[in-house]
């Protein structure tokens, strides 16, 4: 309707004589008509930018501390938090529980570290591996991650083909629940052929024609952060289950020798890649990955991390959901780093750091 406007005022302004004195006027209208159509196109996405983002949340049993500073550091934005112990599997907490425990997204280029594994195990690609990226660039694995480059990733995928990049994809915890008796929580989607969108290259680079949770990212990436582990998570939510709690195990996965080459890039992505935001301080690490895209509703800015690389304590990911061009993945890493911030001055991390690594994680320290 407002672009029919537009075409008749466009139409009859240059039909009919206008006076000088009328000129600005007709102007000022057709300005206001674009600028309708304008707004008329960012909201079609039908997602707000800000809300309460804790509304209606059971909290009872959330680490209080986690909390509160994933609630302070969402602010006004429309997004969800999700704090796991790497560890355990146990659920920290979950901010915006509604959006958490939906039925998943494209995960944009948080897919990138499961294309990482993949190509590592088949030995597609190691640490020193330079890829083609432009016309006179080549980038290795470190750097690719760091700067989420998409034709390195895709090229990764091309060369793996989609049944690898799929079986991979399911190991690591994609198409599945992540969670252990959470009643809210959907399994995500994952595609039986390559999208027509880009094939497999695109889905490798984008994750495009897959449906992602928050808890699958997290879970994929405690095992990351563990040593390979895949936990069941677990979110003890009366006094019985928070008593009761012991780790699940949901299988064991042999990829603890490629993770070096998998940190790196994620902490190259923190330390100066597209989650710089990220940062805690000289003392404390994160080692994180972005994504950004759209999907039919909204935009997506997504962070997935943990700290520290020596002893793993927690594992965020944020998903930012909206209307503006700000909802990107470095302002979800952003989000990620308040967190960490004020968990660090809380003496969140120094108060853990009893707490010896995993198994897997200090036999690669005693190397």
């Amino acid at each position: 309707m407002l672009a029919i406007i537009v075409g008749l005022c466009v139409v009859f302004a240059g039909n009919f004589p206008v006076s000088a004195a009328a000129r600005p006027r007709a102007m000022r209208t057709v300005r206001h008509a674009h600028a309708a159509i304008r707004h008329a196109g960012i909201v079609r996405y039908g997602v707000p930018t800000f809300a309460d983002s804790s509304k209606d949340d059971m909290t009872e049993f959330d680490d209080p501390v986690v909390r509160k500073a994933a609630v302070e550091a969402l602010g006004r934005y429309n997004g969800s938090v999700v704090a796991i112990d790497p560890t355990s599997g146990r659920l920290l907490s979950v901010v915006n529980q509604k959006l958490a425990f939906s039925a998943g997204y494209i995960p944009c280029s948080t897919i990138k570290p499961v294309i990482a594994v993949a190509a590592l195990q088949e030995g597609v690609v190691t640490r020193d591996t330079m890829i083609r990226v432009a016309a006179h660039k080549y980038l290795n694995l470190t750097e690719a991650l760091a700067h989420s480059n998409n034709a390195f990733f895709e090229e990764l995928g091309r060369r793996m083909g989609f049944d690898t990049v799929s079986r991979y994809s399911r190991l690591l915890g994609l198409g599945e629940l992540a969670g252990y008796q959470i009643a809210e929580e959907h399994p995500g989607g994952f595609p039986s052929e390559p999208p027509k969108n880009g094939g497999v290259a695109r889905m490798s680079s984008f994750g495009e024609g897959i449906r992602m949770t928050p808890l699958q990212l997290g879970a994929l990436v405690s095992s990351i952060a563990n040593g390979g582990t895949l936990y069941y998570l677990q979110y003890p939510r009366s006094p019985e289950e928070l008593k009761n709690f012991a780790p699940r195990i949901k299988r064991s996965l042999n990829i603890e020798s490629l993770l070096p080459e998998v940190r790196d890039g994620m902490l190259a992505a923190v330390l100066y890649g597209t989650a710089r935001l990220s940062y805690i301080s000289n003392d404390e690490e994160a080692l994180g990955k972005t994504g950004t895209c759209s999907d039919s509703a909204s935009r997506l800015g997504w962070f997935v991390s943990y700290a520290n690389q020596a002893h793993p304590k927690i594992v965020l990911v944020v998903l930012m959901r909206g209307q503006s061009g700000q909802i990107k993945g470095p302002m979800a890493a952003g989000v990620a780093g308040r967190i960490y911030r004020r968990l660090n001055d809380a003496n969140y991390f120094a108060e853990r750091n009893d707490v010896g690594p995993t198994p897997a994680m200090a036999s690669r320290l005693r190397q």
